[in-house]
């Protein structure tokens, strides 16, 4: 499938691309979606990976309960009326057996982590592609700290990204 992408730089259609997670809430999953606000990609010859990078918008978080949203916006937490945007960059992408292992830095609430991530290919149609990313966070190394039984320690985060060749 990877050898019918061009190469070059390909952008994200916000339109038809999503972001979800899911985390620990007092003993059940929250579940939620994020706006994607801003997207490429980079693919080299043999439609190896070679680059990525993203942007959500944390300020419209929904997690279909209006208290937990505003929760969010804490300083504490997410502190979203300084810094409502999450952005990723790679910093090193290597072939896995079903895509490649992104490697980057995530920067949310003003601090700059660390994440390594799964990106898969799941089709490609001439100028357009499909790539879905997934990635387990560490939410203490953005600094949000919470009593462990009140928010999962982990965030997983899924984004589906529509892609186009510019």
């Amino acid at each position: 499938m990877t050898a019918a992408l061009t190469v070059g730089l390909w952008r994200a259609d916000v339109s038809r691309s999503t972001a979800s997670f899911e985390v620990g809430n007092l003993g059940r999953t929250a579940r939620g979606t994020v706006p994607v606000t801003g997207g490429s990609v980079e693919f080299g010859r043999d439609g190896a990976l070679l680059a990525v990078h993203g942007t959500l918008d944390l300020g419209r978080v929904d997690t279909g309960v209006a208290k937990r949203d505003l929760d969010l916006r804490k300083p504490r937490l997410l502190d979203l009326d300084r810094h409502p945007a999450m952005t990723f960059t790679s910093t090193a992408v290597e072939a896995v057996r079903d895509g490649w292992r992104v490697t980057g830095t995530l920067t949310a609430r003003g601090t700059s982590a660390p994440l390594t991530g799964v990106a898969r290919l799941s089709s490609v149609d001439g100028q357009e592609a499909v790539l879905t990313a997934t990635a387990r966070l560490d939410r203490r190394t953005l600094g949000i700290r919470a009593p462990g039984f009140l928010i999962g320690r982990y965030v997983d985060i899924t984004v589906t990204a529509v892609v186009q060749r510019t």
